[in-house]
């Protein structure tokens, strides 16, 4: 799979609500109530990236969450991380959670 060009980058963050560029990922952070909360966050997108065969890194600190994607082999970001974004963002939604 092939890195995205920089147009391929901007069009992709432009799509993808509350995800950014950060250190060559596609980076997004959520906050949550507490730690419960963000651990019940984490399992539910456990469930979605092993279904899609991409998985994210993820950063837990007490009531936040950080996913970042990238796609190691290709040396950066492709469509599967855009794509895995979207399918996060349709499957738990595009606000923060409280």
């Amino acid at each position: 799979m092939q890195k995205l060009n920089e147009q391929e980058l901007r069009d992709a963050v432009a799509a993808l609500p509350q995800w950014k560029l950060e250190e060559g990922k596609l980076v997004r952070d959520w906050k949550f109530a507490d730690f419960i909360a963000a651990m019940e966050f984490v399992d539910r997108v456990a469930v979605l990236a092993e279904a899609a065969g991409h998985h994210p890194d993820i950063d837990i600190r007490y009531n936040r969450v950080r996913l970042a994607l990238v796609t190691h082999d290709a040396g950066g970001i492709t469509a599967k991380d855009a794509d895995m974004a979207a399918s996060l963002n349709e499957a738990l939604g595009t606000k923060e959670a409280a």
